[in-house]
Formats: C-alpha cells, structure tokens, sequence
C-alpha cells in the first residue's frame, strides 16, 4: 500500500530454476554484486552469508529472519536488513509457493567502496548533530524503506539487471555513494523515533522532533521550527536534510500522516476528523497527501484494516 515499495524484478521461467529454495540470479558489478533470490516452496533454517557487508531488501512474499542470535522477525516488502560481513543469516520461508513465491535482492558492497564513501562525506560534511560522523549503525539493521531510499534501490536493480553500456561500472558506483547516504539517513530517523524523548535536552534536532511530536496540530513553520533549534532557517534545514533525507516540512508531513494513519486503524473516526486530529487543516489536501504516501485514500484504507 506505500509507494515506497521497490519495483519487481523479472521471475525465472521454472525450467530456469536450478533450485526451488533461494534460487540465486547474479549481476556482478566493479564495487559490488546484486544477487536476486526466489524461494518457490516452504523452506526452514536455510543458511545465507557473504563476504562483504551485504543489504537486503524483500521484494514479494514473507520471510522470517534471524540474526545476530536474536528471536527471528518477520521480514516482509517495503522493509530492508543491513547484515554484515560474514554474519550468518538463518531464513524460514513459511508461506512460499509456486503460485505465491518469495523474491528478495541481496546487495553485496565492497568493503573500500563504504569506507571510501564515509571517508569523502566526513571531510566534507562533517560536525553532524546526530552522530559524531557518517557510517552504517548495526544496532538499526531492520528498516522500513523510506521513498528515497527505494528510488535509488530500485535504480540500483535497473543498473544491475538492464544497464549495458560501457560506463556500466562508474554508474553503479555513484548509485552505491547514494545507496550508503540513503541507509545513513534512513538509520538516523529510525534511531531519532526511539531516543527523542532522552535525547531532547542535548541534542537539537532531538528537541526540535520531540516539539513537533507534542504540537503536531499547530501551526508549524520553518521559522517557528528554526528557532527552536536556535539556528538560522538555511543552517537548520540543510543540517535536517543532510541527516535525516527529509526537510523539515517533509518531516511534519510525514508525522502528520503517520498519525492519521494511526487513527483511521484505531476506530470509526470521520475522515474529516482524522483529518483534524492528525494536524491538517485542509481535508482535500489531508485525502490527496495520504493517497501520495500510501496508494489509497484514507476512507479505502480505513475499510480495508476492518
């Protein structure tokens, strides 16, 4: 139902199939490898790992994960993982079929290519606000896909599987530089959602995000959000963006509809007052804004979680 699910690749054809479980397609690039796998029946504790940091996106079906010795989660489309080298990934496939197979790409990244990517954005982009500097955090490894970062994935699989020209290897390498500032953004939301409210008093996006959660109904502005975090209005967004992949009104709309979202799973609400209660002023804008960001309108989404 969200728009930021990744583009599905091409199935094998079943006399192309070397194996029913985690059948392997891949595209081997200078920096990297994209690897596509199907899974056509119910499979348990099938053993995955890779030399190289490796990110895996869920493109149909279900899977469930374990790692890192944890209890396994379900994996499903519109989510990524972040394993890293040589971690063993255990896979149950618990509702895969010929008529209702799994497809999930794996994309293995060279170890140089990320250091030299995190070395290039600390010189230039350094004194970050929510970390010391740029690079993967393991503790955020499972992530819902943001918009951005399924645009550049799904690039990503159209270099992989579709480009043939010559410069093949220089394109994949500037979609990989975007691929690793994409996670970075996605991970730092992710880790901003569960430390806000400790981190508030330090930290100033912290502060300005735990502002915009307890006022999501008000009136919230640029100005109003720069001073809050006692920076200039440029200062304040190009930091915001740079961290997180959202400007700060992309964030409060975000917000705002997370909200609304909430709301219309929770009970019998008019839309009109999701509308309200979720900080919009305008019902035409509030219908047309979700639809943007979930594929349906609040009033089909709300019948449809019944």
């Amino acid at each position: 139902m969200q728009n930021s699910l990744i583009t599905t690749v091409p199935w094998r054809k079943n006399r192309d199939l070397k194996t029913l479980v985690e059948n392997r397609t891949t595209y081997t690039l200078h920096d990297c490898e994209l690897n596509i796998f199907e899974t056509h029946q119910e499979a348990k504790d099938v053993n995955l790992v890779f030399g190289d940091l490796v990110l895996t996106t869920m493109l149909k079906g279900k899977k469930v994960m374990h790692l890192f010795d944890r209890p396994g989660f379900d994996y499903l489309p519109g989510e990524s993982v972040i394993v890293p080298p040589n971690e063993m990934m255990k896979i149950d496939f618990p509702e895969a079929k010929l008529d209702n197979p799994t497809q999930c790409i794996a994309l293995s990244i060279s170890s140089e290519m990320i250091e030299n990517t995190f070395n290039l954005l600390n010189e230039r982009l350094p004194n970050r606000e929510l970390t010391k500097e740029w690079g993967l955090d393991l503790s955020y490894f499972h992530l819902i896909n943001t918009q951005d970062l399924s645009e550049i994935i799904n690039r990503f699989i159209r270099i992989g599987v579709k480009e043939r020209s010559k410069e093949k290897d220089l394109i994949a390498s500037f979609a990989l530089k975007e691929l690793l500032i994409r996670l970075t953004q996605t991970q730092a939301r992710e880790m901003l959602e569960m430390t806000y409210k400790t981190q508030a008093g330090s930290n100033r996006l912290a502060f300005v995000v735990d502002y915009i959660k307890n006022n999501i109904r008000e009136n919230l502005d640029l100005d109003l959000l720069s001073k809050k975090a006692n920076m200039s209005k440029a200062h304040f967004s190009r930091t915001f963006k740079n961290e997180l992949g959202l400007s700060p009104m992309e964030f409060v709309l975000n917000q705002r509809l997370k909200l609304a979202k909430q709301y219309l799973q929770m009970g019998d609400f008019q839309i009109q007052e999701v509308c309200f209660m979720a900080g919009f002023n305008n019902t035409t804008y509030f219908i047309r804004a979700f639809k943007n960001e979930f594929g349906v309108t609040p009033k089909v989404f709300q019948n449809a979680d019944k």
